[in-house]
């Protein structure tokens, strides 16, 4: 997935507030500050699906038919379950997430440049409204690509649901997760080639390490360590746990550690909003 999407057929995103509140407000009513700018990041995905939604969910089957058809008969991680069902909400997980970076960051990164950010700017908005609606559009596109991918892997094997509040849960949690940290980046990128490191130098890797394709009892000693600094993975167990019942650590464990570093990033991104971090010069 690269890490900035197209500006092509996103008008809709690049359009004032007021545009979008005239839209919302014919669809039902005026909508208040954080509202208005949610349902305008929510057009901006919606309106280009084809790319923010459906490519996602290609290179996910993709990842499974290849990796599935390799692996199935050499790779066992828990006892009575395929590999194939091991790595499908792996798969889940991980187009949440990555996802959900993308929308907020992509979505900053593009008003900055084009210069109409200034929208933004001039409305009474508080850093909790932008906070909320930059976030929350990240939550829902993360969980609609999530379940798009769900939806088409599911037939590929005998896939169990033993926990489905974990399963909401862990969705939820790693989305906001990742929408903060995605606000986070597109305040600190000034152009679109910083955005692509961040991506490709942090939340790539974070991500493929995060045991997506792979169990962490199958690790030496060393790599098991260093993926418990790795709160991807956390995500990722716990999300896993919600199908099966197991996983490689409890999920209450998973669950503090996810908690904690959404406090702690969530944080920064409201920090980084109310003193107009690269935003206001």
């Amino acid at each position: 997935m690269s890490a900035v999407e197209p500006l092509q057929g996103t008008q809709v995103a690049l359009e004032p507030g007021a545009d979008a509140q005239s839209r919302a407000s014919r669809a039902g009513g005026a909508l208040q500050g954080w509202q208005t700018l949610f349902y305008k990041e929510v057009l901006r995905f919606w309106k280009v699906s084809f790319q923010t939604i459906a490519a996602p969910v290609l290179t996910a089957l993709l990842y499974l038919l290849i990796f599935g058809h390799v692996l199935e008969d050499h790779v066992k991680v828990y006892e009575r379950i395929s590999y194939t069902a091991f790595l499908i909400p792996g798969l889940v997980m991980m187009s949440v997430l990555q996802n959900a970076f993308a929308n907020s960051s992509s979505s900053l990164i593009q008003s900055k440049i084009t210069g109409n950010l200034i929208f933004l700017l001039l409305t009474p908005l508080s850093h909790w409204a932008w906070f909320v609606a930059y976030v929350g559009s990240s939550v829902l596109r993360g969980l609609v690509v999530g379940a798009g991918v769900l939806l088409v892997t599911v037939w590929f094997a005998d896939l169990t649901l033993v926990a489905p509040l974990w399963v909401l849960v862990f969705a939820v949690l790693g989305a906001a997760l990742l929408g903060a940290m995605g606000l986070i980046a597109g305040l600190w990128a000034e152009k679109f080639d910083q955005l692509a490191a961040f991506q490709n130098f942090l939340i790539m890797p974070m991500t493929f390490l995060s045991g997506v394709f792979y169990s962490l009892h199958t690790l030496p000693a060393f790599w098991q360590g260093l993926s418990h600094v790795n709160p991807f993975f956390y995500m990722i167990d716990g999300f896993r746990y919600g199908f099966f019942g197991v996983s490689d650590v409890s999920p209450w464990l998973s669950l503090g550690v996810v908690g904690v570093a959404l406090l702690a990033v969530g944080s920064l991104a409201v920090h980084l909003l109310r003193i107009g971090y690269k935003i206001r010069h």
